[in-house]
């Protein structure tokens, strides 16, 4: 079980990591040089999704690295 886990949780830093990697570096960068409005709304719409991604998963990796459980404790 630990194996599937940990092949799991690689295989997602990947993923991610390899699709910031193209929008950053490949994806938005291309949208910005068309310069036309729609690709400039697109840019603008993926990199507000990609930030709203990454914030949602630092928030998950923080809560379940470290559970509020003195709160629950009275």
């Amino acid at each position: 079980m630990f194996a599937i886990k940990l092949t799991l949780i690689l295989l997602g830093a990947l993923l991610y990591l390899v699709a910031s990697g193209c929008w950053i570096f490949w994806i938005g960068p291309d949208l910005v040089f068309t310069g036309t409005t729609e690709a400039l709304l697109y840019a603008f719409g993926g990199t507000c999704a990609w930030m709203l991604i990454s914030f949602g998963l630092i928030v998950h990796i923080i809560k379940t690295a470290r559970p509020a459980s003195s709160l629950d404790k009275p």
